[in-house]
């Protein structure tokens, strides 16, 4: 027990089942999931506020976040990393920006992220360049819609809805987000693939 404490962490997770499953994580998939949290939350924090209001668009808090999340499952292949990774990138967030709140929505989108993928499996997903795409572009436009409809639901002012068509089209928009996020973390793993980037030589 010492010696698995120390190599990494180990946390318990409601599965899909229902059931409790526990997860371990190694010291290089934790590494990985404090960098990309640390990514996340504080290029969210920093530059989503400024293109928010300049453009009054949402979708540079899906892009970072969801192609972040896209490396994070093809990295470690362990469920429970892309909720990990949402919630430390939410508490960055709030360091940063406490007046943030929306970006709650983003940590529930984080763990629809994270449940999707493994319900589609992790070996199927990075099969093939095909399987990439559909898989992951399918898994962010999902979670993005739903960040979109927690944030518009709980977080959002009544005549910048109005402006978009309500909830739904706020969701829509974050979809929208998501579908360019998706694309960057795609393209990140593709890459890295090819240029014989190993990620981490884990089981399902």
């Amino acid at each position: 027990m010492q010696n698995a404490f120390m190599s990494g962490v180990t946390i318990l997770l409601i599965h899909n089942t229902g059931g409790l499953v526990l997860t371990h994580l190694n010291s290089r998939m934790v590494a990985a999931i404090a960098i990309f949290a640390a990514l996340w939350g504080v290029l969210n924090s920093i530059f989503a506020p400024i293109v928010f209001r300049v453009f009054g668009l949402p979708i540079l808090c899906d892009m970072i976040g969801f192609a972040v999340l896209t490396l994070t499952v093809w990295w470690t292949r362990k469920f429970g990393a892309a909720t990990v990774v949402g919630l430390i990138a939410t508490v960055v967030n709030f360091v940063f920006n406490p007046a943030g709140v929306h970006f709650l929505g983003f940590a529930a989108a984080s763990m629809v992220f994270d449940v999707t993928a493994k319900l589609i499996g992790y070996d199927r997903c990075f099969k093939k360049p095909l399987f990439v795409t559909v898989s992951m572009l399918s898994v962010s436009v999902l979670s993005a819609a739903v960040a979109g409809l927690i944030i518009g639901t709980f977080f959002m002012d009544t005549s910048a809805l109005t402006k978009w068509g309500g909830v739904i089209g706020w969701a829509g928009l974050h979809a929208a987000g998501g579908v360019i996020g998706g694309f960057i973390g795609i393209t990140l793993v593709t890459g890295l693939s090819t240029r014989g980037v190993r990620r981490m030589d884990v089981k399902n």
